[in-house]
């Protein structure tokens, strides 16, 4: 009798251990595991994400710089997928067998019962090609999407361009962006995101067994619209733009172009460039390695990261600056013997010319280096204060002018540029007893400074307003109501008050419409541009060509800076090019002789493509190697006696070490 009842709780025990197994896993399917939901929601349900247009790019005058054309990504679910035609599959979306499988792969990986993309940004004809035999594809669909496209492939650094998210993007949007979606990455793509990324939408499809299309879920009733994103006007003028980067073809450097009272830019080359329709598409990601790899740096945004001496343009600078301070005025006189003799006769700062006694007038029009020894001396040297005392009062006031800060233009990546402390002299010559003749090649844009082609285009417009500037931007107006940032409208002063600038801008008036100017060969017919050459000393190689200007002279409408590098004289590269944008802009013609457009758009400053040395083949011999250096040597010596230097300076550190 016990046995039997002991065998009957035995037996009963193990029904409702089964049965609470049963429950359990009942519990689980339905309550906590949603594979099951997921599955069957996808055998009648299908979520289409609807993704928006991101914002159209126009021009200042409406024309198109950047708009959005139609794709298709190829999604799968492959708990779905069944027996089907590989190879034909492959065939219609351009894809091999090894690539099939990776694919799949990735996506079972990711999920079996949720849709993943299989394919990325399938044309329109590919998508066509497909579409005829997709009833045979079971676990696959499309959804649709836009991507952009630039019909003049111009300005590639400005516009920037757009890729997919990663883990990074996601996170740091706080659940904004998903899997698939996509970012601005650069230009004002990234600047203005927030704005012209529009808001995703979502359609609840019912589907059959096939996968195919049977209608709207629920009436719609679940569904969300798509927002497409503000559209932006930006400041460029297309036309401007188009000729500045053919210009600029085969050089290295940038153009930027200001309308002085706005800060509107219309113009922004940085030269190398890239077509940024190679952004795009399902060959981004090689096109971008290979631009990466480009050994010229078509990525770099030369415009805002590029820094370099600004050489004799800086004379500006120190004419009105030197004013302000009260240590020379539009009458005072120094005597140019061909140079600038300082630290007690050990030093000596040639110059272009014996320009004899020379007025503020004429030492802008003719770039005398030794008028700016004498006046930087006076900045430092003559004021009843310590060097660095000076310095910074110095220091001070060039920096209004937009030179050592960041401007705040609407793009991602801007540098200052580069103007030392009074503390870096005081630690590289181990004490605060220097003076001006320690950094005497400050005076006329060399030495340690460095500025970006942006802040030079600022510095003009700077004196086109006689004193004060509008922060450089490359968007003025945002979404239909064509709204303009706050920071854009507001007026900035330099801190020179307006009566110092009528001599100046007279001087380089006479730069460029004397014959005694530096820029004479630069003159436009009916125009008074009013501008200055300049030629960057470069340590690594050929001097760099610099010129900016702004035009007219009475009411000015534009303000340019132009800068290529290893180029050479001012004057004869970068003025032309300054010479040619502006007669575009404001006549819509050129009248430059024929000789000088050709000599522009052929002329190469690319540095040559560095040579692979194949380590199998083995020197040449001795005597031929001895030849090839004596015939180096005397190329050198001929290209020195023909481009003798404009500025020669003997810095300080020289100096002391000859005299130590």
């Amino acid at each position: 009798m016990n046995s039997f009842f002991a065998r009957k709780y035995v037996v009963s025990g193990i029904f409702i251990a089964i049965t609470l197994t049963l429950v359990a896993r009942l519990f689980y399917l339905q309550i906590i595991d949603d594979s099951y939901i997921h599955s069957a929601n996808s055998n009648v349900m299908r979520k289409v994400i609807i993704y928006p247009a991101r914002g159209v790019i126009l021009d200042r005058k409406g024309k198109v710089l950047v708009q959005n054309e139609p794709v298709y990504d190829l999604m799968v679910t492959p708990r779905e997928v069944k027996e089907i035609d590989t190879a034909l599959f492959c065939k219609l979306i351009d894809i091999d067998k090894e690539g099939f499988i990776k694919r799949m792969e990735k996506a079972r990986v990711h999920s079996p019962y949720r849709a993943s993309i299989f394919e990325k940004q399938l044309s329109v004809r590919t998508w066509a090609q497909y579409q005829e035999y997709q009833y045979q594809f079971r676990g696959f669909y499309v959804q649709k999407r836009t991507i952009r496209s630039y019909p003049d492939s111009i300005a590639a650094q400005f516009l920037g361009y757009v890729s997919e998210v990663n883990e990074k993007d996601i996170e740091r949007s706080n659940g904004f962006y998903r899997s698939g979606d996509y970012i601005g990455r650069s230009g004002v793509e990234r600047s203005y995101e927030d704005l012209i990324r529009g808001k995703r939408g979502v359609n609840n499809l019912m589907v059959d067994a096939l996968n195919r299309p049977k209608g709207v879920f629920m009436e719609g009733k679940y569904d969300t619209l798509a927002v497409a994103g503000e559209g932006l006007v930006s400041s460029l003028d297309k036309d401007l733009q188009i000729l500045g980067e053919n210009l600029m073809k085969n050089k290295l450097g940038s153009i930027v172009a200001i309308e002085p009272a706005t800060g509107e830019i219309l113009a922004y080359v940085s030269s190398p460039s890239y077509n940024p329709n190679m952004m795009v598409g399902r060959q981004s990601g090689n096109n971008y390695m290979k631009l990466l790899k480009d050994e010229t740096k078509p990525l770099f945004n030369r415009p805002i990261q590029a820094s370099y001496p600004p050489g004799s343009v800086f004379k500006v600078v120190s004419a009105l600056t030197a004013q302000q301070a009260g240590v020379i005025d539009r009458n005072t006189v120094f005597f140019c013997p061909h140079g600038y003799s300082y630290g007690g006769g050990r030093g000596w700062m040639g110059c272009t010319h014996y320009h004899g006694s020379t007025t503020l007038q004429r030492s802008v029009a003719v770039s005398c280096n030794t008028y700016y020894g004498f006046t930087y001396a006076k900045m430092i040297d003559g004021r009843g204060l310590s060097g660095p005392k000076a310095y910074d009062l110095w220091r001070n006031a060039v920096t209004q002018f937009g030179i050592g800060h960041k401007l705040g233009i609407d793009l991602p990546g801007e540098k200052p540029g580069l103007l030392p402390t009074s503390d870096f002299y005081t630690k590289r010559y181990g004490n605060d007893k220097w003076r001006s003749s320690f950094n005497i090649s400050l005076s006329i844009g060399q030495g340690e400074m460095g500025i970006t082609p942006l802040q030079m285009a600022n510095i003009m417009a700077i004196v086109a307003n006689k004193g004060f500037y509008y922060r450089p931007h490359l968007i003025k107006g945002i979404g239909a109501q064509k709204i303009a940032k706050k920071e854009f409208t507001e007026k900035v002063s330099a801190g020179v008050d307006e009566k110092y600038y009528p001599v100046v801008i007279q001087g380089m008036s006479d730069a460029v419409n004397t014959p005694e100017g530096t820029a004479w060969a630069n003159r436009i017919p009916g125009i008074e541009m009013c501008g200055k050459t300049g030629t960057a000393q470069n340590p690594h190689g050929e001097n760099h060509a610099v010129f900016f200007a702004f035009a007219p002279r009475e009411n000015p409408k534009i303000a340019i800076a132009v800068f290529v590098e290893n180029a050479g004289y001012g004057g004869i590269w970068a003025g032309p090019i300054a010479s040619m944008m502006v007669e575009k802009y404001l006549k819509d013609t050129i009248t430059a002789p024929k000789y000088i457009q050709d000599r522009i758009y052929k002329a190469n400053f690319l540095p040559a493509p560095k040579k692979v040395v194949d380590p199998k083949v083995k020197d040449v011999k001795k005597t031929d190697s001895v030849k090839s250096k004596t015939d180096t040597l005397k190329s050198k010596r001929q290209l020195a006696a023909l481009t003798k230097p404009k500025e020669t300076i003997v810095h300080h550190s020289e100096i002391k070490r000859r005299y130590e």
